[in-house]
Parts: C-alpha cells; structure tokens; sequence
C-alpha cells in the first residue's frame, strides 16, 4: 500500500461484535458522553464563576476538567458515528488527528496529577511558602507545561509515524492509536519503538515524582490531627485519581511488550508471562483511561471537596431563584 494520506483508509474492526444491539451500545455511550461534558463544565464554571475558589488548587483542577473535555471529544463522536453505521472506516488525516488529540490527553492528565501533587507538597509541607512560590505567574506556568509538553511529546510520535509506508488497513481497536498503525508498517520501526520507551521512562519519573511528594505528605499528616483531616480532604480525591489512570500504564506495558523482535531474543519468558497476564485486562484497560477519569474526576473532587459542593449548590441555587 502507497503511504499516500490522501487515499489510506483505515478499517476500525473493534465495534464488529456490536452489530446486534447498536442502539442499546449508541444510547449508553451519548448519555456517558453528554453526562461527562455536563460534570466537567459544570466544575470548571463554579470555579471561574466563584471567586472564593481562585486558589491554585481549584485551578489546576480545572485544567484536569477542561483536559477530560478534551480527552472526551476526541473519543466519543468517532465512535457514536460508528454505532450508527455499517462501515466501520476512517480517513489517514482523521486517524493521525484522533491518535493525536487521544495521546496527548493521557500525557496532560498525568502531567496535570504532577503538578497537583506539587501543589498539595507545598501547601501541606512547606505552609508557609506556598504563597510565595504559588504566584498567579507560577500557576500560570504549571497549567501551561502539562499541554506544551504533551503536544511537544505526542508530534514527536506522529512525524516518527505518518513517516511509515503501510502495507494494511485494518486495526482492530474502536479508535486508531499509534502502535496499531506502526505495525502496519513496511519498514523498520525501530526508531518509533525507542522513542516509545524514552516516553515510558519519561512518565515512570512523573510518577516518581508523585509519589515521593506522597511519601513527605503523608509524613508530614502523620504529626498531626488537623493535617490529617487537610489529608482527606484535599489529597484523597487526587490519589483515587491517580490510582484509576494508573491502571492504563498496564496497557502501555502490553503494548509495549508486543514488540516480540525487540523482547523476546533478550526476555522470552518474560514477554510470554505479561502477554499472558494483560491480554485478560488489556482490551478493558485501553480505554478506560478514556472514558473513566474525565468522567469520575469532577465527581471525586466535587463530592469531597466541600467548598465545591458548596459553590455548585450556591450557583445552582442562584439559577433556580432567577428562574423562579
């Protein structure tokens, strides 16, 4: 097949089981869809709109909230339209632009849970500077690094992409993502597999970076009852968080791991286990980072955050009386 974006169509198999009962699966997902942009904006306007919650917290969670719009958007349509037709194809353009948009939220979500964990290091260990070093320029800065570095990330990944001649058309997933389509390639894909693990290495330091600010929170809490309670309140809904994204990591470890001509002259038995092991999860696993954390997120912070839950009632109140 002539690598030519113009003419390559893309034929998306994932959906082949679903024939029989298009409308109950069209219904599910456009409500799921709808309820996650409603939950998502309806947090990130109570922050905008309330000023008590102008604090670098409830911005950063706002910019998790308008990244799960994102994510969303770039999921949900393609697949709605799919449900609702009997050919299953998308174009080259719409494939690279949808692995794009798709990536790029997945690395934004996880930079974003960096610099949150950041946030409640400084507030909860160092009180006393935080004002200080959280400077409206500061938070300016760490809203702007999640998406500069994600989309810096993920054009690496599609120019080391769309570089590839294919020789098929067929990818066996409800959406195009960019390891199905590189093994579609003719050539080598050597290169793209490096960069892959210079991605994984990347992010395994974002997540050591999390956990180590943990590590001094939770030691910090442990001196104190009033901590403590800042602990529950503020960290928790941050580490549910972390803990349902950290699940797709399992899926980028398969992914990875089906690269056979890399692993398995050096790691045969290893290679054989974890294919073993993942494929159970992996196909419920790659999307759930799609479909779960834009959805839960705005519901985790806005049922335990109790100055949310205030400032929702508050504006909701508020329309109801104007209404009325």
């Amino acid at each position: 097949m002539e690598n030519s974006s113009c003419e390559i169509v893309f034929s998306l198999n994932g959906l082949n089981d679903t024939r029989t009962n298009k409308l109950i699966y069209f219904s599910c997902s456009f409500l799921i869809y709808l309820f996650t942009i409603f939950v998502n904006m309806t947090l990130v306007v109570t922050v905008m709109l309330d000023r008590v919650l102008h604090e670098p917290m409830y911005i950063f969670l706002c910019n998790l909230c308008v990244n799960g719009i994102y994510g969303a958007t770039g999921f949900y349509p393609k697949i709605l339209l799919d449900l609702l037709s009997d050919s299953h194809i998308i174009s080259y353009n719409a494939c690279v632009t949808q692995i794009f948009v798709v990536y790029s939220f997945i690395l934004c979500e996880l930079a974003n849970l960096t610099v949150m964990a950041y946030d409640r290091y400084v507030a909860i260990c160092n009180p006393l500077q935080y004002h200080p070093i959280m400077t409206p320029g500061n938070v300016g800065k760490l809203l702007l690094v999640p998406w500069l570095l994600s989309f810096v990330e993920i054009l690496i990944v599609v120019l080391l992409m769309v570089r590839l001649p294919l020789c098929g058309s067929k990818i066996n997933k409800l959406y195009c993502t960019n390891w199905d389509v590189v093994k579609l390639s003719c050539v080598d894909t050597s290169v793209n597999n490096l960069y892959g693990y210079v991605l994984v290495i990347s992010h395994f330091i974002q997540a050591l970076l999390i956990v180590i600010s943990y590590f001094h929170i939770i030691r910090t809490c442990v001196r104190s009852k009033a901590e403590q309670s800042k602990f529950m309140e503020t960290c928790l809904p941050h580490l549910i968080t972390l803990s349902s994204f950290s699940l797709s990591v399992v899926a980028s470890l398969r992914s990875r791991a089906e690269q056979k001509k890399f692993m398995e002259t050096c790691l045969p038995h290893l290679v054989t286990l974890m294919n073993f092991i993942l494929s159970i999860l992996f196909d419920v696993m790659y999307a759930q980072y799609l479909v779960v954390p834009p959805l839960l997120n705005p519901l985790i912070y806005g049922l335990k955050l109790k100055q949310i839950r205030h400032s929702v009632w508050r504006l909701l109140s508020r329309k109801v009386s104007v209404l009325t």
